[in-house]
């Protein structure tokens, strides 16, 4: 069993003094309180700790990290899409930038986030009120701190979804009994973002690193606060859709934050309390509770996963992930989140062994068929990070208990080469973080295969994109980051071409062949790489490392092959078309945020759609 907070002290909310709202209900109503006091609460350690559960059970869950907010929101970008024609009120107006005021998953994520900052205003007022705080015995006073530590985080954390999704949001710092007015207008996203890292400047003083604490790294520790006080830094610092201006722009005054992110990402590195796993493989397999464990704490701060339910639990590895068929071995996947087909050929073919961890080009099928392996087309080449055959749960369940990664020292590394970067050029610390992360990546092969570290400043930078491109696939990083670079417009542009050089063979696609012809394999399951599961691939002519870089006149399937269409599979539909195109219908200084649902809408008069919605 995963060790984790959420399962230590699952604890009814009751006594924690925070009772959920219905997704129905406005984000603004009052918390019911239970019959227990404010007082009697926090002037107890449990009742505290079980507060701070509330807080922690606003993560997880379909409307949270479970799927809505990991697998839904960012996947429109250049890494992975979610799958289907354009229609602005489903999943799909996600993945082509238009998605209606009236699709209904927008609603109940922004409801939980509330909910959960909701449940951190109460605990981050009464914690320092409660006579364990103030005048406790040294240990009391020493774990209520940390508790008051972990709730700003927390709520910072929810902030920062919010504003990364819907720009400027209301923003709401006391408990709604104390508020006079709880229709409260939109505040500006900077504001917001000055006062979550203050909160996160005292959170960091409140909270231990993780060798002080032994805590899992799905509690909030220093390294944590400090990672994502960086990531808002970098935010805060990068360009934004301005409600005032109604254009994507920076503050003048950006190198500030940059400071901020490069000296907290500078104070984890030296801590020595995290660092990379030797195997990129394993960061995701130990998020799958079979037995993997991250031993170098890569994981600094990860959502928890347990009860195999809506609320606590993920559907990671079912609605991402390889798709599985229902009378498998392993039971039905959807995976519904797609790999944009050129994302495939950004891999170095050989040395680079992140491609075939993060991206799934098979799929799995009947049990009757010995869990065969199908190759897909590279359209519906799926994320690999998280798949259901690496849990230890089979059959029809959805929910399979993989934890949804936060914060990875990765992200840290390179968050540090960025701002160190833009501040000073490409120092030797800059570099020797980028290079950190590279030569993980290519483990015995960075010598003959790794891309040369840039010693100028533009260049390092587009290394840097580059490197976050390939190493932070499918994990709900890249579309913030191209917009805080404003690189989106761009990226959108250059993926079209892309995808046109790869349907006619030309260019840098010149090798890629035109069909590619395979026979159902085994699949290897769990006990295999990533790596090996696909060099094991019956494929004719040779392995994936040969087969998918070199032309074929080859049109007819060999005997006993199947043909798959591979660069001939796209088309200029998959390009331009109206409904199927790339990020068909994106619009820039618009399509950069979502409206807000119509509903949460008509229930603020205060409230106001903008961005062109």
């Amino acid at each position: 069993m995963k060790r984790n907070i959420l399962k230590s002290f699952i604890i009814p909310l009751s006594l924690s003094g925070l009772m959920a709202i219905s997704s129905c209900e406005n984000y603004l109503e009052v918390e019911n309180p239970s019959t227990l006091s404010q007082d009697a609460i926090f002037n107890s350690v449990g009742y505290t700790e079980s507060a701070i559960t509330g807080i922690y059970n606003m993560l997880p869950g379909d409307d949270g990290y479970g799927s809505r907010i990991s697998t839904l929101f960012p996947n429109g970008s250049d890494d992975f899409k979610l799958g289907g024609d354009f229609d602005p009120i489903s999943r799909s107006g996600i993945a082509h930038f238009e998605v209606g005021a009236g699709y209904t998953d927008l609603q109940n994520p922004f409801l939980q986030l509330y909910r959960g900052i909701e449940r951190a205003n109460i605990c981050i007022k009464y914690i320092p009120l409660s006579s364990l705080y103030t005048s406790g015995t040294p240990a009391q006073q020493t774990t209520m701190r940390r508790f008051l530590g972990e709730a700003l985080t927390l709520r910072a954390q929810f902030y920062y979804e919010l504003i990364r999704n819907w720009g400027d949001v209301p923003a709401q710092f006391e408990p709604s009994a104390d508020m006079p007015d709880l229709y409260l207008p939109k505040a500006n996203q900077d504001e917001i973002y000055d006062r979550l890292l203050a909160d996160l400047a005292t959170a960091s003083e409140l909270v231990p690193w993780r060798g002080e604490s032994g805590s899992p790294t799905t509690r909030v520790t220093k390294g944590a606060v400090k990672g994502l006080r960086a990531r808002i830094a970098l935010a805060r610092g990068g360009y934004a859709l301005r409600r005032e201006s109604k254009i994507v722009e920076r503050r003048a005054n950006y190198k500030e934050f940059y400071q901020i992110a490069r000296d907290e990402a500078w104070a984890v590195i030296q801590s020595k309390q995290h660092a990379l796993n030797p195997s990129f493989e394993n960061v995701f397999r130990s998020l799958h509770g079979n037995g993997v464990t991250d031993a170098t704490y890569e994981h600094v701060w990860q959502v928890g996963a347990f009860g195999g339910n809506a609320r606590t639990d993920t559907k990671l590895g079912y609605g991402n992930g390889p798709r599985i068929a229902e009378a498998s071995t392993y039971g039905r996947a959807n995976g519904l989140v797609e790999a944009v087909p050129t994302y495939f050929y950004e891999f170095d073919s050989i040395g680079d062994s992140r491609r075939d961890v993060t991206l799934a080009y098979f799929q799995v099928d009947t049990k009757a068929n010995n869990d065969n392996k199908l190759l897909t087309t590279p359209l519906l080449m799926r994320e690999g990070k998280f798949r259901k055959y690496w849990t230890n749960i089979a059959g029809t369940n959805q929910t399979l208990g993989i934890n949804w990664p936060l914060i990875r020292y990765a992200d840290v590394l390179l968050m540090f080469a960025e701002a160190e970067n833009e501040l000073n050029g490409p120092t030797a610390a800059a570099k020797a973080a980028l290079e950190e992360v590279r030569k993980r990546a290519f483990i015995d092969q960075y010598e003959n295969r790794m891309p040369a570290t840039p010693s100028n400043k533009d260049d390092f930078f587009r290394a840097i994109v580059q490197e976050r491109y390939l190493e932070f696939g499918g994990e709900g990083v890249r579309k913030y980051d191209l917009i805080r670079w404003n690189l989106l417009e761009a990226r959108i542009l250059e993926v079209r071409a892309d995808l046109r050089a790869m349907m006619d063979g030309t260019g840098r696609y010149a090798n890629v062949p035109q069909y590619v012809f395979y026979k159902p394999t085994p699949l290897l399951g769990p006990n295999a790489s990533a790596r090996q599961e696909m060099l094991d691939f019956n494929l004719f002519g040779g392995n994936v490392t040969k087969v998918m870089y070199e032309p074929s006149s080859i049109t007819t399937a060999p005997d006993g092959y199947t043909r798959i269409s591979w660069r001939t599979s796209i088309t200029e539909a998959h390009i331009t078309g109206p409904t199927r195109g790339f990020a068909s219908q994106f619009k820039k200084n618009h399509s950069e945020l979502f409206p807000i649902f119509n509903g949460i809408i008509s229930q603020n008069y205060r409230l106001t759609q903008d961005y062109g919605y």
